[in-house]
């Protein structure tokens, strides 16, 4: 069921093979493999580009290990398992999208595990999924923070790099940038048409072959406009934690904690005066919204003082972000195993559901499209339209820290 509208008679006409809503890194991965493929495509953001998930994201590149701590293989565990490749591919400049101009902040990450858990990490240490990722790492060439005598655990290389979010939106934007509308709503959903209106007041009436949602938490309201009440979306809230101001070095890690999840999960980002800044997620994430904002600080310093309990964090600034993680909806709110791409009436609802899934998603979309043999009308060139702007990154935004 769509809602019919007369679409206006005076806006501007654009005809494309392809739109897209959703300008996150999934939207703009998709954007650039569909226009390789031949489509004439065209996305829409109503916002700055990675404004959505995507800023909020760690910039993890994770292969499943995280998701193997019971020693275990889970779906999601073995669904993702081959990212880092296509990613490192991609950043080296030979994969499918070129990635050549993003920033790697880590080449890998650090797992830790405190001493009273090892015994209860065999099965994790010889499961598939670590092996060959994974390396022991002696004393000396530990980060810092981890080289104190009162450390007592044991330190293990990944092999996943970390990203910084904002320049990875920059590297798949740039060679887009003229597909890319920024616009301030669209409505008058028909069939395969619909008007938009561009940020600069201009009225477009829009028709597309295939119409494709790929705005997180916007695919709600999409399909409501839409007239659709499936498929149907579900909401996995964290509230994360930021901590700056001497801080000794940056760090990539993830605490080896007794469930599925790390126990907390530390990337390192810069403020705009280059101060260092840890982000921490993981379980202390997830488990924090059911905590005011002031208790989670209470909560990570604890965590913190817990597991590192030689440095000083008395004289550090702390924030918190509520986020919240869209994906479709799972029986008893379980996490999704992997993306997510559903057709009805020619309109695909996708979700990535974790940010290193998003060229698994962009290529389930394309074998949908090649299968119904969606016309290919080639890259063309675009009319004139406004374009949007890339997002600050949370911690970068000086009002969170007050």
């Amino acid at each position: 069921m769509t809602t019919t509208h007369l679409a206006n008679t005076e806006a501007k006409q654009l005809k494309v093979d392809v739109v897209i809503f959703g300008g996150g890194i999934a939207g703009l991965w998709l954007l650039t493999r569909l226009r390789q493929a031949g489509y004439h495509t065209l996305l829409l953001e109503t916002d700055a580009l990675g404004a959505g998930q995507t800023r909020f994201s760690q910039g993890i590149i994770h292969g499943g290990t995280k998701y193997a701590l019971t020693g275990k293989l889970t779906a999601s565990s073995e669904s993702i398992f081959a990212m880092p490749t296509i990613w490192r591919d991609c950043l080296n400049g030979n994969g499918e999208v070129d990635l050549s101009s993003a920033t790697i902040l880590s080449e890998h990450q650090y797992m830790w595990s405190t001493p009273g858990l090892l015994s209860r990490l065999v099965g994790f240490f010889t499961s598939r999924i670590v092996r060959g990722r994974m390396t022991a790492v002696n004393k000396n060439n530990r980060p810092v923070v981890f080289q104190n005598k009162k450390f007592k655990g044991k330190v293990y290389q990944l092999d996943e790099p970390v990203l910084d979010a904002a320049s990875v939106i920059n590297a798949l934007a740039t060679t887009n940038i003229k597909n890319i509308m920024h616009i301030k709503s669209a409505s008058y959903f028909s069939g395969n048409h619909f008007t938009a209106e561009a940020s600069d007041g201009e009225l477009w009436n829009i028709t597309a072959e295939k119409i494709i949602l790929s705005a997180g938490k916007g695919n709600a309201e999409l399909l409501k406009k839409m007239g659709r009440t499936a498929p149907e979306m579900q909401l996995r809230p964290l509230q994360m934690v930021m901590l700056r101001g001497g801080l000794p070095e940056k760090i990539y890690a993830h605490c080896l904690g007794a469930s599925a999840n790390p126990r907390i999960t530390i990337t390192s980002h810069e403020d705009k005066q280059g101060n260092i800044v840890w982000y921490l997620g993981g379980q202390l994430a997830e488990e924090g919204i059911h905590r005011s904002k002031e208790e989670q600080i209470v909560e990570a310093k604890k965590e913190l003082r817990t597991l590192m309990p030689w440095l000083n964090f008395s004289a550090m600034q702390w924030a918190t972000l509520n986020i919240s993680r869209a994906e479709p909806k799972q029986k008893e709110g379980k996490r999704p195993a992997t993306s997510y791409c559903s057709e009805t009436d020619n309109v695909i609802t996708a979700w990535p559901t974790k940010l290193a899934l998003s060229p698994n998603l962009a290529n389930d979309v394309l074998q949908q499209l090649e299968k119904q043999n969606v016309n290919k009308s080639g890259d063309k060139e675009m009319p004139e339209f406004p374009h949007a702007v890339i997002s600050d990154l949370p911690w970068q935004e000086e009002e969170r820290w007050k």
